[in-house]
C-alpha cells in the first residue's frame, strides 16, 4: 500500500472538466490526484515557414508552471528571460504526442497552439498535460468541422500518457511527487487508443534496470493508459472516424 492508499497498479483519481475557459476553441482542466493542469487549444491561420504552401497544418505546444504551483515559489521563466531545458523538453513531448493524434494534411494551413499551464504540481504534470490536451484538441477540431471549415474530423486516434516507476524495488503506476522524488527508475509513456506506443522516456536515477523490469513497467503503463483513454472516450461519439461531442461536461476515474 502506498502513502496515499493506492495499490501499486492503481491510478490516482483522474478528473477532466471540459470547456473550462470561455475563449479558447478547446479547453480542459485535468487533474491527476493533486496535480492540476489547464490545457487550451487555440487555432491560428497560417503555419511555420517550413510548411508554407504545402497545404497542411501544424501543432505546437507551450508548457509552464505557475510560480506557486509547487511547495515553494518559483520565478516565472518569462522574468528569467529564458525557458529551462525541462520546459523545452516537455513542450516538445506534448507537441509530438498531439501530432500523433491528428492528420495534419486534412486541416489546411492552420496552426493549433496547445497551452498547458500547471496550476498545482504533485508529479506527472507532463502526462496529465498530454492526456488533457487531447480532449481540448479534439474539441477544437470538432468546432472547425461544425463551422464548415473542414469536411471531416481528422483525428487519427485517442492519445494519453502516464508515468510508471520503480520505488524501493516496487513498480508503481502514476507516481506522485513524493514517489517520483524517490524513484530509482522513472518512465513516461505515451500511447494511442489502439495500444500503439508513441513515445517512451526512460531514466534510471543512478540505477540501471533489467529488460524484465522494463517490460513490466511498460505493460503497467499501457494498462493505465487504456483506462485514461476510456475516460477520454466519455466525451465523444466516434462513428466511421467522425468525432462528435457528447453533451458531457466532466468525467472522472
Amino acid at each position: 500500500m502506498r502513502s496515499d492508499g493506492r495499490k501499486a497498479g492503481e491510478l490516482r483519481p483522474i478528473r477532466i472538466v471540459r470547456d473550462y475557459l470561455k475563449h479558447p476553441e478547446g479547453s480542459v482542466l485535468v487533474e491527476f490526484g493533486n496535480t492540476k493542469v489547464i490545457c487550451t487549444v487555440s487555432i491560428q491561420d497560417g503555419v511555420p515557414p517550413f510548411l508554407k504552401g504545402k497545404g497542411q497544418g501544424w501543432i505546437t505546444a507551450e508548457y509552464s508552471m505557475l510560480p506557486r504551483s509547487t511547495h515553494t515559489r518559483n520565478i516565472r521563466e518569462s522574468v528569467q528571460g529564458r525557458i529551462s531545458g525541462r520546459t523545452h523538453e516537455i513542450q516538445r513531448m506534448i507537441g509530438r504526442a498531439m501530432r500523433t493524434a491528428l492528420d495534419l494534411t486534412k486541416v489546411g494551413e492552420r496552426t493549433f497552439w496547445i497551452d498547458c499551464d500547471v496550476i498545482q504540481a504533485d508529479g506527472g504534470t507532463r502526462t496529465a498535460s498530454i492526456t488533457g490536451a487531447f480532449v481540448a484538441l479534439a474539441d477544437a477540431v470538432i468546432k472547425l468541422y461544425e463551422d464548415g471549415i473542414i469536411t471531416s474530423t481528422p483525428i487519427k486516434d485517442f492519445v494519453a500518457a502516464v508515468s510508471v516507476g520503480m520505488v524501493k524495488g516496487n513498480i508503481l503506476l502514476d507516481l506522485n511527487f513524493e514517489e517520483d522524488s524517490e524513484a530509482e527508475v522513472d518512465l513516461n509513456v505515451v500511447a494511442t487508443g489502439s495500444g500503439r506506443i508513441s513515445e517512451i522516456q526512460a531514466l534510471g536515477e543512478e540505477h540501471s534496470f533489467t529488460r524484465e523490469d522494463f517490460d513490466k513497467m511498460l505493460s503497467l503503463a499501457l494498462e493505465g493508459i487504456a483506462q485514461l483513454i476510456e475516460l477520454q472516450k466519455a466525451f465523444f461519439d466516434v462513428n466511421d472516424g467522425l468525432f462528435r461531442r457528447k453533451n458531457i461536461k466532466e468525467a472522472r476515474l
